[in-house]
């Protein structure tokens, strides 16, 4: 399965972090890539330095509209999957994007055009009360890979903690620069 992100806005100031935890969510829970509009540059470069360290191949894409990624994807064959509280409830849908092959996840920051619900081929809620729209990322791509995305090792890594009941374990690649 294929999995990519797009979020969509950004509150000013207050959105930096979140927007750069919807992407580290997106890169350890198994996500290949995100599309972000409106954003600070830095972000890009804070997920580059993640990503030379921690490996991998997660690729983050600055876009303009949209509307324009969303409709390609679903050209391509992608589902598109909007996180919302007002979705239709995960615990009923999860095995349906189980089965699915390529998804396209939307993340919104502010309230979000009612365009989107109509674009997208699932609307989903992780819960009826207001949350995070990072747990809900988060858990979204827990239930659709069943904890897997866990196990999966990340090429190039120079760093990879080594789960231990207590203390930190992290592996530190030696490396000649």
């Amino acid at each position: 399965m294929v999995i990519e992100v797009v979020r969509i806005g950004q509150r000013l100031v207050r959105d930096d972090r979140v927007t750069t935890h919807v992407a580290l969510v997106s890169r350890a829970f198994g996500a290949e890539k995100i599309y972000m509009t409106e954003v600070n540059p830095e972000i890009k470069d804070t997920l580059e330095k993640i990503k030379k360290t921690w490996g991998g191949n997660f690729v983050v894409e600055f876009i303009d509209k949209w509307k324009t990624i969303i409709k390609k994807k679903k050209e391509e064959g992608f589902k598109i999957v909007h996180l919302s509280m007002y979705g239709e409830i995960i615990n009923g849908i999860q095995e349906n994007l189980r089965k699915e092959k390529n998804l396209l996840i939307v993340v919104g920051a502010e309230k979000v055009p009612r365009e989107i619900y109509e674009l997208a081929d699932y609307n989903i809620g992780v819960g009826s009360q207001p949350h995070s729209e990072i747990s809900a990322l988060a858990i979204l791509l827990d239930r659709i890979q069943n904890g897997k995305q866990f196990e999966r090792e990340f090429s190039d890594a120079k760093r990879k903690i080594i789960p231990t009941k207590n203390g930190k374990n992290v592996q530190v690649k030696e490396t000649r620069d």
